[in-house]
């Protein structure tokens, strides 16, 4: 009896300090692991995001990348990390619903192992090609691959990305075969696209708006179903050789399975905060994003949703499990 008589008051003042440290929260910088690339459209558009939060907050929100693996191996820093919402993650849809449908072990489970916290934006889709590259329209690219079939090549990523999978879906459709040259981050890939050492790729424009807009490669197709107002010249692939192709991805936020839901709340109100900020969702419509904002709820939907939409696809593109 005296132990429990000593317990119950020393639980309660643990709970209380743990209730007043939610309460306080955040009262020291926030960890951000994106395991992705420097200067990939999902890195870009979470410096803009987590700026404006750090703003409203009053605390740093601190990036660190950590990209190789597909993202396996940053991601499940974010999913091993202290649950009290000083680390949370950035991530795209491909490390969320692409990555897990192509491995043969997975070392963590994305629907119990994070807790969702909100979706920030879709991010739109080009097609590229390098300067060098005799290619100006995707019924050029088409009509390249099947006239040398499995010569052309293309970077992405690394396997499983969104680069990978928009690709393979691309060929799919167009019934052409490519060569897939993996890389360490959608960035590397870009550089190399702009370099002429690879001719063509798919990328998110976030990551090559300004390489776009600099001259040093050609944006030859959006992966939307209307023209962008951002690049009102281009077609979009749909009409310039394969009608009916649509391809976006996400950035979403999410945080380690188990953080209280109090933080989970006040992480989603501060997101949607900020993408409802007029000069936020300037610069990131003008590097080619959708600004969303969701629910917690909402994003959980969506990428059970995805979960089951990729792993069709995946096995209709006959794309090789790791």
């Amino acid at each position: 009896m005296r132990l429990i008589h000593f317990l119950i008051p020393a639980f309660a003042l643990f709970s209380s300090h743990q209730a007043l440290a939610q309460a306080n929260y955040p009262d020291r910088p926030i960890k951000m692991i994106v395991p992705l690339a420097a200067a990939s459209a999902v890195d870009v558009a979470a410096r803009i995001v987590t700026q404006k939060m750090a703003d409203n907050m009053g605390q740093q929100i601190v990036i660190l990348n950590q990209p190789g693996a597909s993202g396996l191996i940053g991601a499940e820093a974010v999913a091993r990390a202290e649950p009290d919402g000083y680390t949370i993650g950035g991530f795209n849809d491909s490390i969320m619903t692409m990555v897990p449908n192509l491995q043969s072990k997975m070392r963590w489970d994305i629907l119990k192992d994070f807790e969702q916290v909100s979706l920030v934006a879709t991010v739109e889709w080009g097609l590229i090609a390098s300067n060098q590259a005799p290619i100006k329209s995707a019924a050029d690219l088409i009509a390249a691959a099947k006239a040398t079939p499995g010569k052309i090549d293309y970077g992405s990523g690394g396997p499983g990305s969104p680069q990978h999978l928009a690709m393979a879906m691309f060929a799919s459709a167009a019934g052409i075969s490519l060569t897939h040259v993996p890389y360490k981050g959608a960035t590397q890939a870009a550089t190399d696209i702009a370099a002429g050492q690879i001719p063509v790729g798919f990328q998110g424009l976030g990551t090559v708006a300004t390489l776009v807009r600099g001259g040093q490669l050609k944006l030859i197709g959006v992966t939307t179903e209307k023209r962008l107002a951002q690049f009102p010249d281009v077609p979009t692939v749909s009409e310039s050789g394969l009608p009916g192709f649509f391809f976006n991805s996400w950035f979403a936020i999410l945080a380690p399975a188990g953080t209280p839901k109090d933080i989970i709340a006040r992480l989603n109100a501060e997101v949607l905060k900020a993408v409802g900020d007029q000069d936020v969702r300037r610069k990131l419509e003008e590097l080619g994003f959708a600004v969303r904002g969701s629910s917690a709820e909402e994003l959980r939907a969506m990428t059970r949703d995805q979960l089951a939409k990729y792993e069709r696809v995946i096995k209709e593109t006959g794309i090789a499990k790791e």
